[in-house]
């Protein structure tokens, strides 16, 4: 298997010295995560064929931070250079609403550097590096049908595709899950909301970066992006249902993270965003899964695990998942052999990632909230690596 790397288009090209049909893979999914399965399963040597519902590949314009386990594996899929170039090297630390830096001096700088990327240019530069004639584009999921040697997928527009295997990466309301994993819906977490945007270059002064953590449940803050935007960010626990505006929502809730003016640069952000820039969700999880896969079948990213954006890794998380699902794919692996041992690894790691979030969610103070976010995002990071992409 010879893999090389298309540097004007970021495109990974395969040539296959196996003299032999080639694994085929379907995907549903075309978002970062689904992206990334579709590049990784092709640099490992397998066809693959990304189905994605909307009619074009697209992202919502905000920032995604990026954790070193994400790029590790960017980085092994031959477009870490090009990953970096869209992004802006950040760190993680927070603060407190009269600006005190809550820091946790057991642990060292690495455990609170990432890098900040625009979430729209990373997919496109994903979309391209898989390759667009590897899309199809208005094409969503029905039904699958397993067989002994292998899967057929019932498509929206009355087509089908027969794979060695499917992948479910379609995100937190997963049709594939519905299918894989009956009764699992999405699910409220209650009374958590998260508003943001990102603004262009723009009057107000920005000297730093700042992440703030604020009374009433209430976390935000600002970080400049690699060409001279702002990405802000203001999310709350228990929130009472939202009313008013997106801007006056995200306003009210600014209010908490502010003491004596030491952090007003964040409220001047929120008004000077026009009010369609402003996205606002409720957050949605993921129940815990009996588990991840068939014979035929898995899930990655969201549709596995979506959880709490507090930690802000679910993308990293996910991306991990396609560097090992890949990995364990490579060369001619028995299909249900590597995604039972996928699912192995997997649902024990993300039981040890629920029990870190949660210590990070039901923090009592400020301070505590981030030793417990350091701690976590120290054991990510550190973790020894696991068995991703094999040329």
């Amino acid at each position: 298997m010879v893999p090389t790397v298309d540097t004007d288009r970021n495109v990974v090209e395969i040539e296959d010295d196996r003299g032999s049909e080639l694994m085929r893979a379907v995907v549903i999914g075309g978002g970062i995560v689904g992206l990334t399965s579709g590049l990784a399963l092709r640099r490992a040597g397998i066809d693959v064929v990304i189905c994605e519902r909307a009619p074009e590949i697209r992202a919502a314009g905000a920032g995604l931070g990026l954790w070193a386990n994400a790029l590790a594996v960017f980085d092994e899929l031959g477009i870490g250079e090009q990953v970096r170039a869209i992004g802006k090297p950040s760190e993680m630390y927070f603060h407190d609403p009269a600006g005190r830096l809550l820091d946790s001096p057991e642990f060292g700088v690495e455990d609170h550097r990432y890098l900040l990327v625009h979430r729209a240019r990373l997919t496109e530069l994903l979309a391209d590096a898989v390759g667009r004639e590897h899309l199809r584009l208005a094409t969503a999921f029905e039904s699958y049908e397993e067989h002994a040697d292998h899967v057929t997928v019932r498509l929206s527009d009355g087509g089908s595709e027969d794979g060695d295997l499917l992948v479910g990466v379609d995100g937190a309301y997963s049709s594939v899950r519905a299918r894989l994993v009956p009764g699992t819906a999405a699910r409220e977490h209650p009374g958590h909301h998260a508003w943001r945007a990102v603004l262009p270059a723009t009057g107000i002064a920005v000297a730093e970066d700042r992440l703030i953590l604020g009374t009433h449940g209430c976390r935000g803050g600002y970080l400049r992006t690699y060409d001279g935007g702002v990405y802000w960010l203001v999310n709350q626990f228990n929130s009472p249902a939202p009313t008013g505006t997106r801007k006056q929502q995200a306003l009210e809730r600014v209010a908490h993270l502010d003491d004596g003016g030491r952090n007003a640069v964040l409220a001047e952000l929120v008004a000077a965003t026009p009010e369609e820039q402003i996205l606002h969700n409720q957050i949605m999880l993921v129940p815990p899964l009996p588990h991840w896969v068939s014979a035929r079948v898995a899930l990655a990213g969201d549709a596995a695990h979506a959880m709490s954006p507090h930690i802000t890794a679910g993308a990293t998380l996910g991306i991990e998942d396609a560097g090992l699902l890949a990995g364990l794919l490579a060369g001619d692996a028995d299909v249900p052999a590597a995604l039972a041992a996928y699912e192995a690894t997997q649902i024990p790691r993300y039981a040890h990632v629920a029990r870190l979030s949660a210590a990070v969610e039901h923090a009592a103070t400020p301070r505590e909230f981030a030793r417990h976010y350091v701690a976590f995002s120290h054991w990510m990071t550190s973790q020894e690596p696991r068995r991703r992409v094999r040329a």
